[in-house]
């Protein structure tokens, strides 16, 4: 797939960069936009990729949405949107404000699904697009003290295996990626929720994002549905019900 215009949220954070670098590299001569609200880091980032666009966003605002996608694709249509943006709080249900997980949904579900939304039928009709999610094994199996992260996870993830499905007849191919723990600052903020993660953050094993990213494009080139990483948290995939037993029975609490 020859990718002309691609869309990447949360392009300034450690994931988001490294599918930019990935995709810049595989489509040197595609127009990035990036999408976040570090327009610092986005700016740092555009000026070693070239031919990148940034766009200061605030994705829990999704009536401005509309309006934002229609400008970017005035330039060049977009055959290409990367869902990375998120937020990843650990904390006990009962110590949630509403608004802080109001917020959290918005940004991790209801801006992926409005996004897709505002951007596939250009793509059927062009009978060709890439789509890619970036979900969670969080959204696999439940972790205590990600309540709203697990939620918001499992709907994009489901979603998103149900475009695939939908979408491939047209030409659209759709990739869902379920990260584990990955260097990054929202692991680092999900591993102090934890109070350190005990025993689990001591062996559990920690990802690169260069390493997601080079194997996310891998999967693009062969048009495979998923990306599990790293490799050990497919057991999660494979058996949901004893991962899940295990995470609930013998995992960190949140610390807060």
């Amino acid at each position: 797939m020859n990718l002309h215009h691609v869309v990447i949220t949360g392009a300034a954070g450690a994931i988001g960069s490294a599918i930019a670098r990935e995709l810049r590299a595989v489509h040197p001569t595609a127009h990035l936009s990036l999408l976040d609200r570090d327009t610092a880091g986005m700016a740092a980032l555009a000026a070693g990729l070239g031919n990148a666009s940034t766009h200061g966003v605030d994705l829990r605002e999704l009536e401005t949405l509309p309006a934002l996608i229609a400008e970017l694709a005035a330039t060049a249509p977009i055959d290409g949107l990367v869902n990375c943006a998120g937020i990843m709080r650990v904390q006990g249900l009962p110590s949630w404000d509403w608004e802080d997980a109001a917020s959290l949904l918005a940004v991790d579900l209801l801006a992926p699904l409005r996004l897709q939304d505002l951007v596939v039928r250009g793509m059927v009709e062009r009978g060709s697009g890439l789509i890619l999610n970036i979900a969670s094994m969080a959204g696999k199996v439940p972790l205590k003290g990600c309540a709203y992260y697990g939620a918001s996870k499992a709907g994009l993830a489901m979603a998103s295996e149900i475009a695939r499905a939908e979408l491939a007849p047209h030409g659209v191919q759709v990739l869902t990626v379920y990260p584990g723990p990955v260097h990054s600052a929202l692991e680092q903020g999900a591993r102090d929720g934890y109070g350190g993660g005990g025993l689990f953050a001591r062996f559990a094993p920690t990802g690169d994002a260069a390493e997601l990213a080079r194997r996310i494009t891998v999967a693009i080139a062969k048009d495979e549905p998923r990306v599990i990483y790293p490799r050990l948290y497919g057991v999660g995939w494979s058996a949901t019900n004893l991962s899940s037993w295990i995470a609930l029975s013998y995992g960190p609490p949140p610390v807060n």
